[in-house]
């Protein structure tokens, strides 16, 4: 049977998974503070790892990464949702924000002073313009002007998605930034 770990969950609770967060007014399963290493897990003990909007609240998101390159699976695949750095500090307690290069840090071809030392196979990168569609309900938005804000974000999806690294670079700013950079990496 697969195990799945949902790293920093917050109440976004996933059935199949272990949950973890450092929160207990949520039903989690593992409550841990994520700043604190080593995580409370054996060596290779997960198939799959979810980081959905946590790195960004942590305060060494390189060190994290190895902890999660430490107890995925050879083969194992890890999501890493992360603000885009254009809007990546949206949120008062967000410590980073995000952009195209963040993987090349866990690919030993990169420079000697700039790979972290663990490796990760990038398998998809995209930029996500709305990230939040669950939330807007709850800051007024009514349902017709989030179907419309549905499809201008696709619209804006497709295009930055056909060159990360330009729209990274310079059409994020005539847009009005991305909020979330999504990456899926496989361990070798």
């Amino acid at each position: 049977m697969e195990r799945k770990l949902n790293l920093g969950c917050g109440e976004d609770i996933k059935e199949g998974y272990v949950n973890v967060d450092f929160h207990d007014h949520v039903d989690i399963d593992v409550q841990h503070d994520l700043n604190v290493f080593p995580y409370p897990f054996p060596d290779a003990s997960f198939d799959h790892v979810l980081a959905s909007h946590v790195l960004e609240h942590l305060d060494r998101p390189f060190v994290v990464m190895k902890e999660l390159h430490r107890i995925l699976k050879p083969g194992g695949t890890l999501t890493v949702k992360v603000p885009h750095f254009s809007r990546g500090f949206t949120h008062a307690e967000h410590k980073a924000g995000f952009d195209v290069t963040f993987p090349k840090y866990f690919d030993p071809t990169f420079t000697k002073s700039g790979y972290f030392g663990v490796h990760f196979t990038l398998r998809k990168m995209e930029l996500h313009y709305f990230a939040f569609f669950h939330l807007l309900p709850h800051l007024g938005v009514g349902r017709a002007t989030i179907a419309v804000m549905r499809v201008v974000g696709a619209v804006m999806d497709f295009f930055a998605n056909l060159s990360p690294l330009a729209c990274s670079r310079l059409w994020c700013f005539w847009v009005g930034g991305f909020e979330e950079i999504e990456y899926r990496f496989t361990k070798p």
